[in-house]
Formats: C-alpha cells, structure tokens, sequence
C-alpha cells in the first residue's frame, strides 16, 4: 500500500517494499507454456482437441507471464504502480517478477557527480563574484524522486544552483583583516553550510547529498583587476610593516649594545641621526653605500 504524510496541501510520498517475487520460477512457467505449445503442435494431427487445448493454454500463460520480467542490478530499484497507483518499490538484484498488468519504472541508487555551471553572485558585500559547485548525490527514497517532483534530475540542477546562490551572499568573498569568515578562506565549513542547505532542499525528492564543495571561486571579471590590485597592495603593506618592525628591533638592539659595553656615547641628537642612518639602511630597497669618516667623529 502506498504511505504518504500530508504537510499542508502537500502530500509526500514515502517508499515501501514492492510485493514482487524472484522472476526464475516464472521463467520455468513460461518454458513449460512454450513446451505446451509444441507438444500441441505436434500432435494436433493425432488429437485435435488435445493439441488445440494445450496450444490455447500455453499461449494465455506465455501472453500473462512474458511480460512481468524486469531485470534489476546492484544499485537499482524498480518502483511498482497499479493504474497510476503507486504499490511499493523493489530493490531487489538480479530477475524479477510481477503481475503483468503492473507498471515498472526503473530509478538509479547510484552516486551522481554533478559540476554546476558558472554563476555570477554578489557577495555579503555586494561583489559581484563567479562560482561554480561539485556535489555528489544519490537517489534514497524512490517514490518521492519520481512521484513528488517532475523530473528529479533537473530539480537537482536547479537546486544546486539557488543553494550556491544562497551560500555565496551570505559571506563575503575575502576579508583582508581575517575576522570573517569568508568563501575563500573557510573552504570547509562554507562547504559543509552548502551540504546542509541542499539537503534540505532536496530532501522533498527524496536525495541524499554525500559530498559537495566549489570548483570555481573567483571575483567577476569586471572587477576582478581592481581587487588584485587590492591584494597587491595590502601585500605590500604588510610586508613593510613586518620590514618597519623588524629594523626597529634591530636598532634598538644596537643602541642597547652600544650604551652597555660603553662602546661609544652619544647624545641625543647623534643617537637620533644613528637611528635614521639605520632605519634607512635596514628598511632600504638598494643597496647603501657606505661614506668612511676619516676627521674626528664631531668635524
């Protein structure tokens, strides 16, 4: 009997096991219906009426049992209907058998790649940004996949992309402080937010999602060359802070070695003129050439 639940004026079907037997005995029937029919005609000559009735009989069985045979693999599933009226799915392998008067409709158990198209997005910011998603889907509930949605393959397309769609303007591309989380720098859990999301999505088709993530993350190519720029010079930035305080470090050190070992005194503003010199040539992008003193160190 078909199970189904009702949310609202939605009425979702749920699957259950088909009543179909092992297809091998019939296949017996069906040989022992053809032997029948030969026998018959065979001795239709010596007993008509023997032969007429063997050839008869054989006939109607081989007409009943000939087409209830379905074949199914590993992996696959047949969903049974009796006028329209869904009775049950069989999942299992190998020759199959049901009343011939019964539908059977095969449906795939097997794992799904799908790489979605390119879209363009605007991101948390409004950037507009180009993504693209694998995921890796399967078939779990046979009735819902053919009796709850249109065609389910198409619906799995369109649903990939609303999520990615959904996932992409909810976080911001990049976040150059690294407070954020981002689609560029938080790959796995944006990810798993984007499994979660399609299986909510796809659950009302009865299809499991196993694994998904992005193929294709990059700003749109209208702006593409200002953002690098961007980075660039936030590069940029950062290594001439790491620069800057890395020479202030070593200055100080220097000037702390020098008043230890009483090397050499100086007042403030010779401290002040060594620590530009210093400044210049540890933070310098050529290099110094050095001017060798040859007077008192005051001329």
């Amino acid at each position: 009997m078909t199970e189904s639940t009702q949310m609202g004026d939605l009425t979702r079907s749920r699957e259950v096991p088909a009543s179909a037997s092992s297809g091998y005995l019939m296949l017996g029937v069906m040989l022992v219906s053809l032997a029948a029919i030969v026998v018959g005609a065979l001795g239709i000559e010596s007993n008509q009426t023997l032969g007429l009735t063997l050839i008869i009989v054989g006939a109607i069985i081989f007409a009943l049992v000939s087409p209830g045979f379905y074949m199914l693999q590993p992996n696959q599933a047949a969903a049974i209907t009796l006028f329209g009226s869904y009775k049950g799915s069989d999942r299992s392998t190998g020759l199959r058998w049901v009343l011939p008067w019964m539908g059977k409709k095969k449906v795939s158990l097997r794992a799904n790649n799908l790489i979605s198209d390119k879209i363009k997005v605007n991101d948390l910011r409004g950037n507009p940004i180009e993504m693209a998603a694998q995921v890796v889907w399967r078939v779990t509930d046979t009735a819902q996949a053919l009796f709850d949605v249109d065609d389910y393959k198409a619906f799995v397309m369109v649903q990939i992309e609303a999520a990615v769609r959904t996932i992409g303007s909810r976080y911001p591309y990049d976040d150059f402080t690294h407070q954020e989380i981002t689609l560029r720098g938080n790959h796995d859990q944006v990810g798993a937010e984007l499994r979660s999301e399609l299986m909510e999505r796809l659950a009302v088709a009865g299809i499991s999602v196993d694994e998904c993530g992005f193929t294709h993350l990059a700003y749109a190519q209208e702006i593409a060359g200002a953002m690098l720029r961007r980075q660039q010079a936030e590069a940029v930035v950062a290594a001439r802070k790491t620069l800057v305080e890395g020479a202030v470090g070593m200055v100080e050190m220097a000037l702390d070695m020098l008043s230890e070992k009483n090397v050499v005194e100086l007042d403030d503003e010779r401290r002040a003129a060594m620590v530009s010199n210093l400044m210049v040539v540890l933070c310098g992008e050529r290099e110094t050439q050095p001017v060798v003193n040859a007077g008192s160190l005051y001329q």
